[in-house]
């Protein structure tokens, strides 16, 4: 009998993508994302502290567009992270474990964040670009 190449264990190859999934990784990756940008906070503060040039320096950095990209991508992580996470804390307290319920919950952690994105950029470019 010959023997066909198949994989060992399941991975990748062998399971369709879907939103489960997506939210899993994306959830384990805007926490390394959050990471990063509280050193970049860190950095800030620490500029702050240091006086009005290098706070300077901070904020014209933020107000290029490679800062509020910067910035944008980190809210929506946040956003997106908070979401997520209670989410989990809702499956952790016994809630939403059904397949439909599932799904719809992992569909209302990715929109809900570009809402929410949305909702706190709006009041940025209101407000003159200060929070």
């Amino acid at each position: 009998m010959p023997q066909t190449a198949r994989p060992l264990s399941p991975h990748l190859q062998v399971y369709r993508w879907g939103i489960q999934m997506v939210t899993s990784i994306l959830h384990r990756a805007t926490g390394v994302v959050l990471s990063a940008g509280g050193l970049l906070i860190a950095a800030a503060l620490v500029a702050l502290a240091a006086g009005p040039e290098a706070w300077a320096r901070v904020t014209t950095l933020a107000g290029s567009w490679f800062g509020q990209v910067v910035l944008f991508g980190w809210v929506w992580t946040f956003a997106f992270h908070l979401l997520n996470g209670a989410r989990h804390l809702l499956q952790d307290a016994g809630w939403g474990y059904a397949i439909a319920q599932f799904i719809r919950n992992s569909w209302i952690s990715v929109i809900g964040s570009f809402v929410l994105t949305a909702l706190v950029w709006t009041l940025v470019v209101f407000r003159g670009g200060a929070l």
